[in-house]
């Protein structure tokens, strides 16, 4: 399809409004177990941007991380977190974002990111290039010597843990230094805006990278997964990203060292 500036606006306004929802009172609940959160708020934001997205496109589906039952998403659908970083944002801690990506024939072709502390909105068409707040965004140049990696350890399934920390007390020697935000869809961003060098996570569900993978792209960077396979929109995927072929490589090099196939099918 082709995206307008129109629709961009129209987007990006959605995704904006919902911050009055994030910055009222909100209650936490626990989904599965101690470390997966959710708030009152993200129900109400995915409410609230499934109307006005359905309004903007209604022929899309719409697949979001609070939907209880699995709709029929067809050729071209939204891919929605609403609150990315719950935890973080059930702590009061200023990192959580919006996530919408819009995927057309399982290739995600426009996202926006949304962070309502900062008032940071990234956004990505496929083949226009990557923005913050309208400017134009690029990864960086650094090499693996001087790299910053965002990475986390599989929180919700701790039994994970260990091959990924194994793939950091690998790469920690030769790369700057590491930080775990507890955001995705944030942190690479900030990869896509030049901040960070390098991501890895075992184990992300689609509504983590999907808006941000295109943003990545479009900003020069590269994502994806392992064994030549494809990031998946209908299940968890482990996800590496870096700002070049070289450090992406590397990468990838140590993630199939320690995790040669993935330790989960769902």
């Amino acid at each position: 399809m082709q995206i307008t500036q129109s629709f961009i606006e129209q987007v990006v306004e959605a995704v904006k409004s919902c911050k009055a929802i994030m910055t009222g009172a909100f209650t936490v609940m626990q989904k599965g177990n101690a470390s997966n959160l959710v708030t009152t708020a993200d129900t109400a934001v995915q409410a609230q941007l499934k109307a006005l997205l359905k309004a903007i496109l209604p022929s899309a589906g719409f697949l979001g991380e609070e939907s209880e039952e699995k709709e029929a998403l067809g050729t071209r659908y939204w891919v929605v977190d609403p609150i990315d970083g719950t935890s973080d944002f059930a702590r009061g801690m200023r990192l959580s974002a919006i996530s919408v990506g819009l995927v057309e024939n399982e290739e995600e072709i426009f996202g926006v990111v949304y962070c309502p502390y900062t008032e940071e909105v990234f956004h990505a068409i496929k083949g226009g290039g990557a923005y913050c707040n309208g400017a134009p965004i690029r990864v960086s140049d650094r090499d693996l010597r001087h790299a910053l990696i965002f990475t986390a350890f599989s929180v919700y399934e701790k039994k994970f843990a260990k091959p990924c920390e194994d793939v950091m007390r690998a790469l920690y020697p030769a790369i700057d230094d590491f930080r775990r935000l507890g955001t995705a869809s944030l942190e690479l961003c900030y990869l896509a805006a030049g901040r960070g060098e390098l991501y890895f996570e075992l184990r992300l569900f689609p509504w983590d990278w999907s808006a941000a993978a295109v943003i990545v792209r479009e900003a020069g960077g590269l994502i994806g997964t392992i064994d030549g396979a494809h990031l998946r929109h209908d299940m968890p995927s482990l996800v590496i990203a870096a700002n070049d072929a070289e450090n992406y490589a590397r990468l990838k090099r140590e993630v199939e060292r320690h995790i040669p196939v993935l330790p989960y099918t769902e």
